[in-house]
């Protein structure tokens, strides 16, 4: 059995069951990062505990959606529940992708409960040099 020491927990707990239990008409915000890493954009999304068919991913235009559900764990019909704390339900984030992104090729894979999105920059993003004409010199200005 689990004994509980900290008074105010249980508080923070219900108040966190209030104000995050996703469902899929209101899914709550899943934590995630967002960097550039050489010619690739970054996000990873922090979904511990769900499996990997429970994630949606979805590009439309330059939306990206994230979809995901944890699920209850099923349990031996002897198991009594004592203690509950992580939250279950339907986790969600939309990201707005600028232009320069190459949506055609994002890559996904999920690894220790990271799923790990990697955006191509678009071709016509990236810096490149433009030959400037006219006499018989010619000199590159980079772009």
């Amino acid at each position: 059995m689990l004994m509980r020491t900290d008074p105010f927990r249980e508080l923070d707990r219900l108040a966190q069951q209030m104000m995050s239990p996703g469902t899929w008409s209101r899914p709550a915000a899943m934590a995630m990062d967002a960097y550039r890493e050489g010619d690739e954009y970054v996000v990873a999304f922090d979904l511990p505990g769900v499996t990997p068919e429970a994630i949606d991913i979805d590009v439309e235009r330059n939306m990206l959606t994230v979809k995901a559900e944890r699920r209850p764990v099923t349990k031996a019909d002897n198991v009594q529940m004592e203690l509950s704390e992580r939250p279950l339900g339907v986790f969600s984030r939309q990201i707005v992708l600028a232009d320069t992104l190459d949506t055609e090729h994002i890559k996904a894979d999920y690894d220790a409960g990271v799923l790990t999105l990697r955006i191509p920059i678009a071709e016509r993003a990236k810096p490149r040099k433009i030959a400037i004409g006219g006499g018989s010199d010619r000199k590159e200005i980079s772009g």
